[in-house]
């Protein structure tokens, strides 16, 4: 049911690819709640994937843009206020990739170009989206940017490789970006932690079906659903949420804060049993 929560507002969506997306499923939400929305992604993600279907849907413009370009993001900013007819409200930085983790490159024997692309492509793409934002004026005040993390960010999920600390990289700069930010327009900056999520980026780290299900048994609420994402993402960038920035919003069924659960103590304990056999 829509409560229009983002009646008359703009945005940006990136990172659509499919309908497994958490990008694809809010911009579906956003539109539902009222919004006018841009889609974008790189050149090759939109050969690749399915986003003039979702543009279909949500009678958006798609625009490409590769995150990594200054010159294409400045591009973006102008073009899409000119479509949109006037600045955005909201902008979701939903955009990943670890050419490590794609070659099954180890992390202690990192390829460090791999890494630096890592590092650009998931993290520093953050601080250019705001970057050529904030040259463009292109969000309007108690305007809201949310980026989606992992609490790899935090502690260590070894299969999670390199894309841990550019996670760690994303959240920093949402940090920092937003106190300037939010002085100069009172935009707010934050990042979503997110369960492991059935998405086409999450599907391809190394060890994903033990992430999902070992977290699936630590979350006293199970795994937030890329669905729920979406509707947080929505909520974050309604007026309800104006004064919350800086922040790393863990929406992961309770996971983040709990040391053992019932499941996990009693999976430990089966194991137990059968090994003693």
């Amino acid at each position: 049911m829509s409560h229009q929560l983002l009646k008359g507002k703009k945005g940006i969506i990136f990172g659509a690819l499919d309908e497994r997306s958490i990008a694809w499923k809010t911009a579906l939400v956003a539109v539902a709640e009222g919004a006018e929305i841009v889609l974008t992604n790189a050149p090759i993600a939109l050969r690749m994937g399915k986003i003039n279907d979702l543009a279909k849907l949500c009678n958006a413009t798609v625009i490409a843009a590769d995150a990594t370009s200054t010159a294409d993001l400045e591009n973006l900013m102008q073009k899409s206020m000119e479509v949109l007819g006037g600045k955005v409200d909201f902008i979701l930085h939903s955009i990943g990739m670890s050419p490590n983790v794609r070659k099954n490159i180890e992390y202690t024997n990192t390829n460090y170009e791999n890494f630096l692309k890592t590092l650009d492509i998931s993290a520093l793409s953050l601080h250019r989206v705001l970057q050529a934002a904030m040259k463009a004026d292109a969000i309007n005040e108690w305007g809201s940017v949310v980026a989606l993390s992992y609490i790899a960010a935090q502690r260590t999920f070894p299969g999670y490789n390199d894309m841990a600390d550019a996670k760690a990289l994303l959240e920093g700069i949402a940090r920092s970006f937003g106190f300037h930010y939010g002085l100069a327009k009172k935009v707010r900056v934050n990042t979503i932690s997110q369960s492991p999520t059935v998405t086409t980026a999450g599907s391809g780290v190394a060890g994903f079906d033990v992430f999902y299900s070992y977290a699936e048994k630590m979350s006293p609420l199970g795994n937030a659903s890329a669905d729920d994402c979406a509707n947080y993402c929505v909520m974050m960038f309604s007026d309800f949420t104006r004064m919350v920035t800086m922040q790393n919003l863990f929406h992961d069924g309770g996971f983040s804060t709990t040391g053992a659960s019932k499941m996990v103590v009693e999976a430990m304990n089966q194991n137990l049993i059968e090994e003693n056999k």
